[in-house]
């Protein structure tokens, strides 16, 4: 299984360019991420497919 991101990585979704941090593989390309939402001033987790995410800058 390859890995692109490690855990605790900072990671940029291609489709709405949000920050996010690695929490875990679920699958082989599916990633937990978390993010912090501004409107709400919560953490939000969700999970991302690998290829929708790039490396944060």
């Amino acid at each position: 299984m390859r890995r692109l991101f490690r855990k605790g990585e900072r990671v940029r979704n291609k489709l709405d360019g949000k920050v996010m941090e690695v929490l875990r593989y679920i699958k082989s390309n599916v990633v937990e991420v978390k993010w912090f939402d501004l409107d709400a001033k919560e953490v939000r987790t969700n999970t991302v497919k690998e290829d929708k995410l790039s490396k944060a800058a």
